[in-house]
């Protein structure tokens, strides 16, 4: 599992985590949502590694990412995979090179193996045959689904999701929410998914956690937060000004 534990993090002198505390259950697909700028994504690196808190801890599977030694970090982070908003694809390189750049880098299959494990995971996200594609060639979803297949070929425990829906059309956005059931269904991943969009949160969340002003302030089902009084959460899940009671 995934513990969060009284994360605290400032830049410039301004707070934007302020003691956020969460357990993340092995197997579930927890859901992080909250206004932009309230520190959702930061969250997400912070579980990578990527940004040390100013004070607090993360453990993965029992293990301090704060206190890691690079290479036990790096190890780390092969277990977990991680949906960019922007699918952060490299545009000189066609979808089989962007899709196996991790496992290549880490030396982690035999070079005969990855084209096969390339169309294997494409046939997962719905795109075979697009090995030879270029990102200027492919729709704001396609690009989305080859992050996605990115993600999956290092073959991880965890998936991290920030705002995977954000930009698309309504259409395409819940086609890749049924592909992030159909991954955590599949694969037995644990998903944590970062969005501000609630028809998402709803469909692919086993819970559901908020951050307002840099701290939890709800944890629990679909259901519960639906029928949560808290006048912010309201406002955010109604996308209102007024709440009624």
């Amino acid at each position: 599992m995934i513990q969060i534990q009284n994360v605290y993090k400032s830049f410039e002198e301004q707070p934007v985590l302020k003691g956020v505390t969460l357990d993340i259950q092995k197997g579930s697909s927890h859901v992080i949502i909250g206004r932009s700028g309230c520190g959702k994504s930061v969250l997400l690196k912070h579980i990578v590694g990527l940004m040390r808190p100013d004070g607090g801890d993360i453990l993965i599977d029992g293990y301090s990412v704060v206190k890691m030694r690079r290479r036990e970090l790096y190890k780390t982070r092969v277990k977990i995979g991680m949906l960019f908003q922007g699918a952060a694809l490299f545009d000189s390189m066609n979808v089989t090179d962007n899709i196996s750049l991790g496992v290549r880098e880490h030396r982690l299959f035999p070079q005969n193996e990855i084209a096969n494990r390339v169309a294997e995971k494409l046939e997962l996200v719905n795109l075979p045959g697009t090995e030879k594609k270029f990102p200027s060639e492919l729709s704001g979803g396609m690009k989305k689904r080859v992050g996605l297949a990115r993600a999956l070929m290092m073959e991880p425990e965890y998936m991290l999701y920030d705002e995977p829906t954000t930009g698309l059309d309504p259409v395409t956005a819940d086609a890749i929410n049924d592909l992030l059931i159909s991954v955590r269904d599949r694969l037995g991943v644990t998903s944590i998914v970062v969005t501000h969009d609630m028809a998402s949160a709803y469909k692919v969340g086993d819970s559901i956690s908020m951050l307002h002003e840099g701290d939890v302030i709800f944890s629990g089902t679909p259901d519960a937060i639906r029928g949560h009084k808290d006048p912010v959460v309201q406002k955010f899940i109604t996308g209102s000004k007024v709440v009624v009671v």
